[in-house]
């Protein structure tokens, strides 16, 4: 019988819907994201997908994916309300106080984005574990009674729970939860063990707190979004794809949303890796760009790093510790805001600049025709001749060319230059952010990214991604297929995944087996009940096993992957030796003469290959240009030739420059590339 396959991932600006059968046919399209009704824009992208098959969405037999910006916009936007933490006594400005680091030691104004959670919403109890997990001081059963009250009197609708030291023991926090959910019922509680159970006060305070502030958003969502789907026919549950590139139910992610924050990017993410190990390439550059911002991601060895923390909502893009730190385990990429619908603007000073400021859906570049009247990329895109604007989305969507030329013309008055050449400053100070931040992203891991191959992806990706990879010094740039919604499709061939990991500070020589492998096997149950919910069967579910690691005194760990289960060896010099391995790649030294701690213990729930393929069919005969079209480039016109992607011939090889324009997107050559379609209809450009 044959199985179909459905993933919608909601952007910034766009909304992408994937349909995949079991032969490997493949059904794409994409509409403007709907960021008040979430819903109605997945359902609308769904539609216009199942249209195109022909099907019904009862007809969906395999699975359905979701990567969506819900929790990104509700941290962005702060609209979250009647959000209150829970701390233990004394420790109520834990995150006004942060961790007393400064992100840029030589900034006298420094400033730092608002706590999600006021002091006027925040409370103290009376306890306290001690560091050694004892339990000093219990909960006052009396005491949360009248904190419930005053929850209550305040409408507070979910509210975090971090006490100190509650990673070594949670009995307190789990109290506190049991006693103010018999005394609120309704209430939304958010525990620290068990949403980050590893030291550092501010940071699990900081995470927690970010869980509760989305929960309120994010758990009725997905039960909506799996309550319509049911009305609609279909039979199972919903997949999320979840910030660490593995997908879960919904019902396990709506109570983890802080899991969720780079769910598109990291799908993205993973299929490059995919594509990495297809082609045997060691190591490559992932460009990510979409209507809002870009990513890159640097994949090595076949698949991206996955980070042990991330940050949201920084004040700086480029500072790491001016936003909110989150400790669950993501994708490792940079992100910058220099999308399709990047606004940009002359400075005080007269110097050009583009973003993170963004149109968005609404009203979005001023091509759009929805009644934005700012100059942003996609509009310089189209006043250079790039793209068609009767030709965007196939035409279903059409670019209205006299109000970008206005809105660029605005802007290339304030900087004393024609239209054209501050189109192209658009494009090339675009491109020149994006090379700026994939080579910090590269040289901060130790990298040379020269000559790195890139791959393009998301609706501007390849639009951008040749002038990017001249930046660079990049030899290769790749093009794959579905470019435009790759993210989506990359959620369809991604394995469910859950993460866990557990503090437990200890140096090497004073390993307690009997603690790590409680604390292994907790996590263990924990995952794998996650991926029985997401209906993985239980035969076949398998654990990785890492652990978060340093020399003693340091302050940052390094996350160092274990070959296999380390309570089967118990040999604290092979972890020592995995770990000083780690460290040199990262650091280009080892410290001989240290001790080595251990900090955390991490376990990965993870599924096989979901075994899901598209499959391209290439024509026989060589294409040749549908049109010759004038683009403006580097102060002059050339005519460029134009190509329709889905008729270029397996092996064909064009020169630059040139256009090839397919529904979602348009892939643009510089002139002194060269262009090979390979067989499974990925275009390679080389030079």
């Amino acid at each position: 019988m044959k199985r179909y396959a459905l993933a919608i991932d909601i952007g910034g600006t766009f909304t992408d819907a994937v349909l995949l059968d079991s032969d490997g046919r493949c059904w794409t399209d994409k509409t403007l994201t709907s960021h008040r009704h979430l819903i109605e824009g997945f359902f609308r992208a769904a539609d216009l997908v199942l249209r195109r098959a022909g099907i019904e969405l009862s007809d969906i037999n395999d699975v359905v994916t979701h990567a969506t910006t819900v929790v990104t916009n509700v941290l962005i936007e702060r609209k979250g309300s009647g959000i209150g933490l829970i701390v233990t006594e004394g420790f109520r400005d834990v995150l006004y106080i942060r961790d007393e680091h400064r992100y840029d030691m030589f900034d006298a104004q420094i400033e730092y984005a608002d706590p999600l959670i006021g002091r006027d919403c925040t409370w103290g109890v009376g306890e306290r574990t001690y560091a050694d997990g004892r339990v000093g001081r219990p909960v006052d059963p009396g005491a949360i009674a009248r904190l419930a009250a005053e929850l209550k009197a305040k409408d507070i609708q979910s509210v975090a729970v971090c006490l100190l030291n509650s990673y070594r023991n949670p009995h307190n926090e789990r109290e506190v939860r049991r006693l103010l959910e018999a005394a609120y019922p309704g209430l939304f509680v958010t525990l620290s063990s068990d949403v980050a159970p590893q030291m550092r006060e501010y940071l699990r305070a900081s995470t927690t707190a970010v869980n509760a502030y989305a929960v309120p958003t994010t758990r009725p969502y997905l039960h909506s979004l799996i309550e319509q789907l049911s009305r609609r026919g279909l039979r199972q549950e919903p997949l999320i794809m979840l910030s660490n590139g593995g997908v879960v139910g919904a019902r396990v992610a709506g109570t983890f949303p802080v899991r969720m924050i780079e769910s598109g990017p990291a799908a993205g993410a993973l299929i490059a890796g995919r594509i990495a190990r297809q082609y045997g390439i060691e190591n490559l550059i992932s460009f990510d760009m979409g209507g809002t911002t870009a990513k890159a991601c640097l994949i090595q060895h076949g698949r991206p790093l996955v980070a042990g923390e991330m940050e949201v909502d920084r004040r700086y893009r480029f500072k790491p510790g001016s936003g909110m730190p989150i400790t669950v385990p993501a994708i490792d990429m940079i992100e910058i805001g220099a999308g399709g619908g990047s606004i940009a603007r002359a400075d005080a000073m007269g110097l050009l600049k583009v973003g993170p400021d963004s149109a968005g859906s609404d009203p979005g570049p001023a091509c759009y025709g929805m009644g934005g009247d700012k100059p942003c990329v996609t509009d310089a895109d189209v006043v250079l001749g790039i793209l068609d604007p009767a030709n965007f989305l196939g035409g279903d969507m059409k670019l209205d060319a006299q109000s970008a030329r206005v809105a660029i013309q605005t802007l290339a008055r304030r900087l004393r230059l024609s239209a054209e050449d501050a189109a192209f400053g658009i494009y090339s100070v675009v491109g020149e952010a994006m090379a700026a931040a994939a080579r910090a992203h590269a040289t901060d891991r130790g990298v040379n990214y020269r000559g790195l191959p890139l791959l393009a992806f998301g609706g501007a990706g390849p639009v951008h991604a040749c002038y990017v990879a001249e930046q660079l010094e990049s030899s290769q740039v790749i093009y794959p297929p579905m470019a435009s919604v790759l993210s989506a499709f990359g959620t369809l061939v991604t394995p469910i995944r859950f993460d866990l990991a557990r503090g437990n500070l200890c140096r090497l020589s004073d390993i307690d087996w009997s603690t790590v492998n409680g604390l292994m096997k907790e996590m263990e149950s924990e995952a794998g009940a996650a991926l029985l919910e997401a209906g993985l069967p239980r035969k076949s579910i398998k654990f990785s096993y890492s652990a978060d690691m340093r020399y003693f005194g340091q302050q940052n760990e390094v996350d160092v992957a274990l070959p296999g289960d380390p309570r089967k060896t118990r040999k604290p010099a092979q972890l020592r030796t995995q770990f000083e391995h780690a460290y040199e790649i990262l650091y280009g030294v080892r410290l001989d003469e240290m001790d080595v701690e251990v900090v955390s213990w991490r376990v990965t729930a993870h599924g096989g290959d979901p075994g899901r393929e598209a499959k391209v069919s290439l024509p026989r005969g060589r294409a040749t240009p549908k049109l010759r079209r004038s683009v403006y480039f580097n102060g002059k016109f050339h005519p460029v030739p134009v190509y329709d992607r889905h008729a270029l011939a397996r092996g064909q090889q064009l020169r630059g420059p040139a256009i090839i324009e397919e529904r979602e997107t348009t892939v643009f050559i510089l002139g002194g590339w060269n262009l090979k379609v390979r067989g499974d209809g990925t275009l390679v450009a080389g030079r």
